[in-house]
């Protein structure tokens, strides 16, 4: 009998678990060398750094998602619809939960996968830090059905107000996003957009610029704090300029069904609210069978993007992985980083294939880039040759698409990355400029 073909499990797909599944299936998939197995509680993938698009209406997910089952099938892996539950080490098995539909039938029952080499990809959830009635009153972005659950309910809210000739009570159509990093202050730009654009489909009775009130909150006393302060400023007077408020070391305390209250006294009224202010890693990774994990509930690994687990792996924002062999800063949780790691580990898993060691991950930081909406995008841009500079405008908005550009490239090669955006261009000329439903 012939000899079982080495089992790779990567559990998430996101930008690096898909990056991983797609180049491993190419290569080592397509050849018979390995089998590999994707497994993801969703149907469809985003690039997450794009969730706050959805949010606003600026992007319709419909267009623009990718089908797990259609990629597995052109790129030679397998997709497993199903959410991680537990871990068997000894056995090396993924235990999966039921499959539910919206009925709370079960769909497909609880299974289990054999794995002779694991990669967990699991990205990250938001941290609420335990403040009470974040959970009870927020929204959240972390997933593409809750950018969709935020975009319905702002354009709900907006139509209830034009009906009854505008807002009754202050606050109404407030929005206040927790948290000034670069999705919040992403979010913050599209609203304005989107909500100026909305008065002018019949939303008559409502003034974007008087009824609409978009609060950004930040508990230190700058908004984005990966990029410099001149940088920061100016976003700040980029956002300020287009009429959202920018409230700065206001430490949230508790949120409650109609206003976000914070340390200093402070009681800023919003019906919608969103949390944006930090995240962690999802609960499950505190739960697989004795893996170390730090205090945010990441993964603990070595620059080999090992766990204490020889045979398990993680990548991306689940991953607590050392900057250097030096200090004790880790790889910060950015889509770039789960991108370099993804290419990393498909080079490592195919020298796992043949008995060699695996390589060493060193980040490297391209800086980074936060887009206004249509008004702006800012950002440092760093490299070996021209050290670190500051970009904006047209510019940094050209980088910034291009990060898009190279994460579809990954999944599909560049001509159909490229044929994408010929049909994305096509598309605006027959299409609304939002999601009107």
């Amino acid at each position: 009998m012939p000899e079982p073909r080495h089992q790779i499990v990567i559990v998430g797909g996101g930008a690096g678990g898909l990056e991983l599944a797609t180049h491993l299936g190419k290569s080592v998939g397509r050849r018979g060398l390995a089998d590999i197995q994707l497994i993801d509680m969703s149907r469809t993938h985003i690039w997450k750094p794009l969730l706050h698009e959805v949010a606003a209406g600026t992007m319709d997910p419909s267009e623009d998602e990718l089908e797990y089952l259609a990629q597995a099938r052109w790129r030679h892996f397998r997709f497993r619809l199903g959410r991680m539950v537990g871990l068997d080490r000894e056995a090396r098995q993924v235990h999966l939960a039921p499959v539910l539909n919206d009925r709370g039938e079960e769909v497909i029952a609880a299974r289990s996968f054999h794995y002779d080499t694991l990669v967990i990809a699991v990205g990250s959830v938001s941290n609420d830090f335990g403040i009470p009635g974040v959970k009870q009153h927020c929204l959240f972005l972390d997933t593409t059905d809750q950018a969709v659950r935020f975009q319905q309910r702002l354009l709900d809210a907006m139509l209830h107000a034009h009906t009854q000739g505008g807002p009754s009570r202050p606050g109404e159509l407030g929005v206040a996003i927790v948290g000034g990093g670069a999705t919040g202050v992403e979010l913050a730009a599209q609203l304005r957009h989107v909500t100026r654009l909305l008065s002018q489909f019949g939303l008559d009775e409502i003034d974007p610029e008087r009824h609409i009130q978009l609060h950004v909150i930040e508990a230190s006393e700058q908004i984005l704090p990966a990029l410099p302060p001149e940088l920061a400023a100016a976003a700040r007077r980029e956002l300020e300029r287009i009429g959202c408020k920018v409230h700065t070391g206001e430490r949230v305390v508790e949120v409650s069904a109609d206003a976000i209250h914070t340390a200093s006294g402070n009681t800023i009224p919003a019906a919608i609210k969103v949390w944006a202010a930090g995240i962690k890693a999802p609960e499950v990774c505190g739960e697989l069978a004795g893996l170390e994990v730090n205090r945010i509930n990441q993964l603990v690994v070595d620059r080999r993007l090992r766990t204490s687990d020889p045979n398990i792996f993680a990548l991306g924002d689940c991953a607590a992985c050392p900057l250097d062999d030096s200090s004790d800063w880790l790889v910060p949780p950015r889509a770039q980083a789960a991108h370099q790691q993804a290419s990393l580990l498909y080079r490592t898993l195919r020298r796992r294939l043949v008995g060699k060691d695996p390589l060493i991950y060193s980040y490297r930081d391209y800086g980074s880039l936060v887009a206004l909406g249509r008004y702006s995008t800012v950002g440092s841009l760093m490299g070996n040759l021209t050290g670190s500079m500051m970009v904006s405008g047209f510019i940094a908005r050209l980088v910034y698409l291009s990060l898009y550009k190279m994460h579809q490239a990954a999944l599909y090669g560049w001509p159909r990355a490229m044929l994408f955006s010929l049909v994305h261009l096509l598309r605006r000329h027959v299409d609304p400029e939002i999601k009107l439903h």
